[in-house]
């Protein structure tokens, strides 16, 4: 926060979770959980920046003591634990995304940053939960009772079908084997970034920002610093400042430390 001519925080970084602050278990280290309190007693703000909502990422908002992220690929964003932005689908616009998505036989699941529902279950949806050590809950009314900024539709070869049909009005990524990432056209952990940056008052600090994977390249291009992880995506290092070591070799805090930041 901007506060009488002054920053709070000497910079911003974003970290993406799967295959960048996550081990490939979703477990944390423990030299990062170490490093994000260093970190922090640098009076650096690290902010999540992940496909993934809230409610599934809990667990590493509490053991990092991390409270701001841009969540669900920037729909969805909170400073401090206080909600700053939101991308509501309306229902309208999701209802003709389920029709598409039955007449594909595929299944798709509706979130929010406490919750979400399925249309159905399979063995996709079934293997893409236990890996996730979420329950799945199938209930087909769901989206019509909760407000809904995000979808993941399952399947693992139609991305182009999907993102033809539905041009201009949702953004669809593969961050996923077995499904695509569903947002508002436009949305992304850019537009979150912009979003949090513009409402907190600390567009004038140095950003930092680690990835891995293609839903992390425009967030890449938009920081001062870009940092993508060993195991990152070959169009990501095209990018970097800096390629730090793997998600299993100490990347987080080698890639810190690199820049001084702990």
């Amino acid at each position: 926060m901007y506060k009488g001519g002054t920053y709070l925080y000497q910079a911003v970084v974003f970290f993406d979770l799967d295959g960048t602050l996550l081990q490939d278990d979703k477990s944390l280290a423990d030299d990062t959980i170490k490093a994000i309190a260093r970190l922090r007693a640098n009076n650096v703000l690290p902010v999540v920046a992940t496909g993934r909502n809230i409610f599934e990422v809990q667990y590493v908002l509490d053991q990092t003591g991390i409270d701001s992220i841009v969540s669900a690929n920037g729909s969805y964003v909170q400073y401090e634990g206080r909600k700053l932005h939101v991308e509501t689908i309306p229902v309208p616009l999701i209802e003709q995304f389920n029709a598409f998505v039955r007449e594909q036989g595929d299944l798709v699941g509706w979130y929010n940053n406490t919750g979400f529902a399925l249309s159905g279950a399979n063995a996709a949806t079934r293997e893409n939960y236990q890996l996730l050590h979420l329950d799945a809950h199938v209930d087909p009314t769901w989206y019509q009772h909760h407000q809904v900024n995000f979808m993941f539709v399952f399947n693992f070869d139609k991305e182009r079908l999907y993102q033809q049909h539905f041009a201009g009005q949702l953004s669809l990524v593969r961050n996923n084997p077995r499904g695509l990432d569903t947002m508002l056209t436009g949305v992304s952990k850019q537009t979150g970034i912009n979003h949090f940056l513009d409402e907190t008052g600390l567009q004038g600090l140095p950003t930092y920002a680690f990835g891995d994977q293609l839903n992390d390249l425009e967030m890449l291009s938009m920081v001062d610093h870009p940092v993508v992880m060993g195991n990152g995506n070959d169009q990501d290092k095209a990018l970097a400042e800096y390629v730090t070591s793997t998600n299993m070799n100490h990347g987080i805090s080698q890639g810190l430390s690199h820049f001084g930041l702990i």
